[in-house]
Formats: structure tokens, C-alpha cells, sequence
């Protein structure tokens, strides 16, 4: 089993990128966390993640709701994170394998890292990707988990109703039987740019 540096993690988003450093500075001074990492995410927005123990990161993750008020876009508290997401959010993640993936996108960081978390401790799938505050997705969250279809699909449902619950409106598509060659290029990366081209078997012309 994957051990843990940090237990617990926090995600903060906020619509106001100085409203966002002065609430950094805020949960610096009041809690001893382990580890932040905090920087605009494009659209105006400002994210702050925070890891430590489940009570530092706590009482980080309220300071940072107290001063951020209404420039709080949304937030998220993981008092016990799997080790999955811990490990990719940490930029730490599988190889990709065989079999259907789920790829889910959602408006926030913080309600795909929740998302994502009930799909991962909910069914026994693998988490491939998890991408946070690129600011060329505007501050969208994304994430592509793979297994089963049978599993993928419970997953989903789990993870679908807990984002229901909040009235929040997801991209998402499962790929029940991906070409090899998409596989190839999403075990890389999910961005152009780092997305080499691969070579395949079709026609050009002479």
C-alpha cells in the first residue's frame, strides 16, 4: 500500500487573486501545515492547496473560508485522502494500462478532487491522470480514471451523485474500448504541447 507524506489535503478556489494571497498569508500565519502550493489558475481565479495533518489542514482550510468570503469559488477539505490521488496530486501517476477509461472535467479543482476521491474509495479503479490549475483549461478540473467497465461505470454513478447533490454541471465520457494509439498519447499527457505525434498505419498521399 502506497504510504502518505501528508494525510490530509485542502483546496481553496477564489474568484479574486488578491483576495487569494491575503487569505494564504492568513492560514499561514494561524496553522502549522506541512505544504502549500498556491498561484493564479487563469479566468481571474487563485488556487491554494494545503497538505499536513488532518488538524492543521483543517484549521488552515477555515481560515482561509473566513477571509476569503464571497471571493471563495469553492473549496475542499480531504481529511483522509486515498493515496492515489494523493500521489497525483503530488504530480506522482500510473502508467496507463488497458480497458475502458472515464475522463471527467469539471468547472472547479476542488469538486474534482472530491469527485474523484468518492470514485477512487468507492470502487477499485485506478486513477491515470489528475490535472489542477492550468490556466488553459481556465481552472478546470480534470481527471481519467480506468478499470472495468463494470466498475468504471459504478464510479461514475458514485461520483456523478455527489456532484449532483451541489448542482454542479460535469463534462465526462467512458471510453468503453479506447484505440491503443489514444492510449499512447493520454499515457504522456492531456496537453498538445506535450503530446508527441504517433505514427499509425493509415493512408497520405505519395
Amino acid at each position: 500500500m502506497t504510504l502518505k507524506a501528508f494525510p490530509a489535503f485542502a483546496c481553496i478556489e477564489f474568484g479574486s487573486v488578491p483576495a487569494g494571497i491575503f487569505a494564504a498569508d492568513a492560514l499561514l500565519k494561524r496553522s502549522p501545515i506541512s505544504m502549500i502550493r498556491s498561484g493564479t489558475i487563469g479566468a481571474g481565479r487563485y488556487l491554494i492547496l494545503v497538505a499536513g495533518t488532518t488538524a492543521s489542514v483543517e484549521e488552515a482550510h477555515e481560515e482561509a473560508l473566513y477571509h476569503g468570503g464571497l471571493q471563495v469559488e469553492d473549496s475542499v477539505f480531504l481529511p483522509d485522502i486515498h493515496p492515489a490521488l494523493h500521489q497525483a496530486i503530488l504530480g506522482n501517476t500510473r502508467r496507463m494500462g488497458e480497458g475502458p477509461i472515464w475522463v471527467l472535467e469539471t468547472p472547479t479543482v476542488a469538486c474534482n478532487l472530491q469527485a474523484t476521491e468518492r470514485a477512487l474509495k468507492g470502487v477499485a479503479v485506478e486513477l491515470l491522470e489528475f490535472r489542477a490549475g492550468d490556466p488553459r483549461m481556465n481552472g478546470r478540473g480534470l481527471s481519467i480514471l480506468q478499470g472495468d467497465l463494470y466498475d468504471l461505470e459504478a464510479a461514475q454513478e458514485m461520483a456523478l451523485a455527489m456532484l449532483e447533490t451541489r448542482g454542479i454541471p460535469v463534462q465526462h465520457r467512458i471510453l468503453t474500448s479506447p484505440h491503443e494509439s489514444l492510449l499512447a498519447q493520454l499515457a504522456n499527457s492531456t496537453r498538445f504541447d506535450q503530446s508527441p505525434p504517433v505514427q499509425l498505419e493509415g493512408e497520405s498521399a505519395s
